[in-house]
This record gives structure tokens, sequence and C-alpha cells, in this order.
């Protein structure tokens, strides 16, 4: 399992504060603790207002390189942000993300603008499955033939499948009573013409407006790892959720003599 630190937010109030007073020690403690926990790649977004971004973005990337060796996933909601600081970043991680919408005034989208960057690269991205046409779907049909889209465009640019984390948008169960299942028909169907792909999800969107969100958040984990989700965006330092992973994959068989389990267990990450 991919796991993508996503306590690097300017939308968490604690790093909203930090990032307004310039406290570079709470960023780079934050980073140090997910690499730790086990995180793969520390996700960066500012989510401040566009004036501010590029550089809060610049002073983010500056202190995580230093604080930690793990590679970055660089987010934005604009793409021409994530052009501006990609040469900042030192190591091959993950840009997210692109989708398949216009961007407004001109008649390219995200993926347009990001995956020349990341031409021939071992650069990773993770895509959604939205576009102009069809918003955010809640079908399995309609995210299928947007990942083909999307695959086909990457493929232009020397963009394997296996480089490409797909999020097929999972949608709150409190709105959609079928959300999971519809996320893991959409699993099925993608990895059965794509097999080496990557399926992703932002963990924590499931239980939007569910009490007792973490009982959610888990037991998600457990059914989208069996169903073939590869990666998430999550807290590393949720040892709840991070058990859930641990033994999901000991149980899968894909973990040999459960070392990862019993490792994970001694260093205090699970349990």
């Amino acid at each position: 399992m991919i796991i993508i630190g996503e306590k690097i937010n300017g939308a968490i109030p604690a790093v909203k504060k930090a990032i307004e007073e310039k406290d570079a020690e709470f960023i780079r403690n934050r980073a140090i603790k997910q690499a730790e926990a086990g995180a793969d790649y520390i996700d960066i977004c500012a989510s401040t207002t566009p004036d501010i971004e590029i550089d809060t973005l610049k002073w983010l990337i500056e202190i995580v390189q230093d604080a930690v060796e793990i590679p970055i996933c660089i987010d934005s909601p604009n793409p021409l942000f994530i052009k501006e600081v990609f040469p900042l970043i030192k190591r091959p991680g993950i840009i997210n993300s692109v989708n398949l919408e216009l961007i407004e005034g001109t008649d390219q989208d995200k993926c347009d603008i990001l995956f020349p960057l990341v031409e021939r690269t071992d650069w990773q991205v993770i895509a959604l499955t939205c576009d102009s046409e069809h918003g955010t779907p809640q079908d399995v049909a309609t995210r299928v033939k947007i990942t083909k889209s999307i695959v086909e465009k990457a493929a232009k640019y020397g963009i394997t499948p296996d480089k490409i984390h797909i999020d097929p948008l999972v949608m709150a169960l409190s709105t959609d009573n079928n959300s999971l299942l519809n996320f893991i028909e959409s699993i099925q169907e993608i990895k059965a013409i794509y097999p080496t792909i990557k399926i992703t999800s932002g963990l924590s969107n499931i239980s939007f407006s569910m009490p007792a969100r973490k009982i959610i958040n888990q037991n998600f984990m457990t059914l989208a790892i069996y169903s073939g989700m590869d990666s998430a965006i999550m807290d590393p330092l949720n040892k709840g959720v991070m058990s859930s992973i641990f033994a999901t994959e000991a149980l899968l068989a894909r973990d040999r003599h459960c070392r990862k389990y019993n490792k994970a267990f001694r260093s205090g990450k699970i349990g």
C-alpha cells in the first residue's frame, strides 16, 4: 500500500497558522513525523489565496526536502502553479492532480499542461475521473471512459499506466449509499483494462458528514485494499487506519511471514 501523507495542507487550521506565521519548525516536524509513521510520499498543498500560493509552495517544498528524504506529492488546483514550482523538486514524486476539465478561458485541460513536465521521467501522476462534459460522474461506465481518455493522452507523452494513480472520486456515503460498491466496481473495471494502473483515493471522503468517521475510514480502507486500491492520501499518524492497512495486507498474503505487520507493531506504528 502506497501511503501519501496528507498532513501538510493549508486547509488544516494548524498548518494554515504555521504558514501565516512562517513557522518552519512546525512544518518540518510534520514532515518528519509522517515519514517516521510510514508515509511513502509527503503531499504538499498550500491552500492559500492565489496571490501567495506559489511563494508558499516554494517555502513548503524547501522545508520538506530539507527535513526528509522521501519524495513529494505536489498538490495544487492550479496546474500553472505546479509548473512554476516543479523545477525546485529534487527527486521524482507525484503530481496531484490532473483531469480532463478544461481550464477556464482556454482549450486546454490540466493534462495538457502537466503531462509535458513528466514526459519520459520517473514522475507519477494522480488523475481524477472528471471532465468538462460529465463533471464528477457517479456511474462506473463514465469513470472508465474518462480513465481511457486520460491513459491515451498520457501515452502520447510516454507516461505508462503504471505511473498513473487513477482516483475514481469516491462519493460520500452520507449522500450515496452505493458509494463503496460503485468505487469497487470502478476499480475492477479499470484494472481489467489496465492491470498495471494504480488506484487511489482521498481516504476521508467516504465518511464526510458521518458520525464516528474513523470507523468508516478504517473499514473502507480494508475493503478497498482487498478490491485493488493501491494508494491513499491519508493521515499516516492515524494508528487505526495504519493498523487496518498492515493487517489487511498480512491477511491477503502480501506480507511474507507477517514481517511488516510485526515490525510495525514493535515500532509502535500500529496497535
